[in-house]
């Protein structure tokens, strides 16, 4: 009887322990913690107003496809903007130069990561280059903000203070 405890006690602390291990391998596929082979790559750099909640190790994206991370995030005293170094990996070197950088969530409460837009210049970036056309990330505070505030209803061109009632503008009939 023995044993078969000793087995059933085994059986159990390998269930408990695979369970932790398949926990652990979902939380970081989810997560921008996942290793992301990369191997050689250049640097770009981004200036933003606001970075809203971008981490180290974001990804970079085009057209949706994985094409780098978040280097570095710091802060420029001149100017109080964030500069935001992205290592593109050496497989995507034909970016034109006039490509423009955003900060984009996933889904609604998502991850944010750096959306890159190609641009049409013959000219590619190289490394160390800096993405000129940035645009930042949008707060969901302030656009909950705007809504809020902007629950006036619009005048339309019609109804200005000028405008005659309509019953003063029905054509008087001849006698």
């Amino acid at each position: 009887m023995s044993q078969h405890r000793q087995s059933f006690h085994i059986g159990t602390g390998l269930f408990i322990v695979l369970g932790f291990a398949a926990l652990a391998y979902l939380a970081m596929q989810t997560t921008s913690v996942a290793n992301y082979s990369q191997g050689d790559s250049y640097l770009l750099k981004a200036r933003f107003g606001n970075i809203g909640q971008l981490k180290l190790r974001a990804p970079v994206k085009l057209a949706g496809v994985r094409i780098g991370s978040v280097r570095s995030i710091e802060l420029d005293q001149q100017t109080l903007e964030a500069v935001v170094l992205l290592a593109i990996d050496s497989r995507y070197r034909e970016l034109p130069d006039d490509s423009a950088a955003a900060i984009f969530t996933s889904g609604l409460l998502g991850d944010q990561y750096v959306g890159i837009q190609p641009g049409g210049s013959p000219i590619m970036f190289a490394d160390g280059d800096e993405v000129i056309l940035t645009q930042s990330s949008m707060q969901l505070e302030d656009l909950i903000g705007k809504f809020l505030v902007s629950g006036d209803k619009p005048e339309s061109d019609a109804e200005s203070v000028d405008a005659e009632p309509a019953s003063a503008k029905v054509p008087a009939e001849d006698p």
